[in-house]
């Protein structure tokens, strides 16, 4: 393959894992594994107790479920390949395999900001105007928003394959990456990628700017309404219902933000480093998530040790 290169366009591509720790990539695996093992049973827990609990078929825990599901995507798309390359020496991906786990990897994270702000507006529903929280978030609401946030992810990330679709690799194949992320691809291309970065770059800060302004909002409001009730009970019970979904947000942007900058501007930051953050930014919030939720909902919680340890007790 690597032979006529400058005749021939590559077929694959060879994902490095993290560069620098390659002698210890069989016991980095196992982190990988756990958080991606954690991430499939607590996600799966979370769906399965709101589906057989009545009470929890509200808006709030519809779009918990979707992110459950959305985050057992996100993981897969990227775990399975990194267990083959730490585990097995599974490096070569091909081209067309890279180009599909980017799309899905970068889609299913838009989608997750897209499900974090609609978690917002419900909370700020449920707070500032409680009397239409039912009214408005219908369940034909609930899926409409779910097709927007879904449909406003795919388009914004399909032409990020079909630009590199035009660009050639003839001597780049080598990604020092864990898996196909869109700068590291794009980094390999033989000629002009400055349509690539740019509009990589735009995607990134539209998306993050668009969608931390209306989870602020979104706050800002639900603050300035909480404070306005007289009871101290009542404000700490308002506040009690958005402090998972404070801290699902903090595990998702935190990481992302980091390894955001520090792919385009942390020159000096160790590749090992970027690579890191960048694993976890897509493993960590979704194996976080349940856990979360699972401790700070009490019907979540109660349901789910009602299930897990008393196995004959009727609902």
């Amino acid at each position: 393959m690597a032979g006529n290169a400058t005749h021939q366009q590559i077929a694959s591509f060879f994902l490095v894992g993290i560069p620098g720790l390659e002698n210890v990539h069989c016991w980095i695996g196992i982190p990988v594994c756990l958080l991606f093992v954690l991430t499939l049973l607590g996600n799966s827990i979370i769906i399965a107790t709101v589906k057989l609990e009545p009470s929890l078929r509200q808006p709030m825990y519809f779009f918990l479920c979707i992110l459950a599901m959305n985050d057992m995507c996100l993981s897969s798309s990227a775990t399975l390949k990194m267990l083959g390359i730490f585990w097995f020496d599974a490096h070569w991906i091909n081209f067309d395999a890279c180009l599909t786990q980017m799309f899905f990897i970068h889609t299913l994270c838009i989608m997750e900001s897209a499900i974090l702000v609609a978690m917002a507006f419900d909370r700020f529903v449920a707070i500032c105007i409680p009397l239409h929280y039912t009214s408005i978030l219908t369940t034909p609401m609930v899926i409409k928003i779910g097709l927007v946030g879904l449909s406003r992810a795919i388009l914004m990330i399909m032409p990020c394959p079909l630009l590199i679709k035009r660009l050639l690799y003839y001597t780049k194949y080598v990604i020092h990456h864990a898996y196909c992320e869109h700068m590291a691809v794009v980094k390999m291309a033989s000629g002009n990628t400055q349509v690539n970065r740019i509009y990589g770059i735009l995607v990134a800060l539209s998306v993050t700017i668009f969608d931390l302004g209306l989870i602020t909002t979104s706050y800002i409001k639900i603050l300035q309404a909480v404070f306005r009730l007289s009871s101290q009970n009542a404000r700490s019970k308002a506040l009690g219902t958005c402090v998972a979904h404070v801290c699902t947000i903090l595990a998702f942007y935190t990481p992302a933000l980091f390894s955001f900058l520090t792919h385009r501007f942390g020159k000096n930051v160790p590749p090992s480093i970027h690579i890191i953050f960048a694993i976890l930014y897509l493993l960590v919030s979704p194996t976080v998530n349940p856990l979360v939720y699972g401790a700070k909902t009490k019907q979540i919680r109660d349901r789910v040790v009602g299930l897990l340890f008393s196995p004959k007790q009727k609902f």
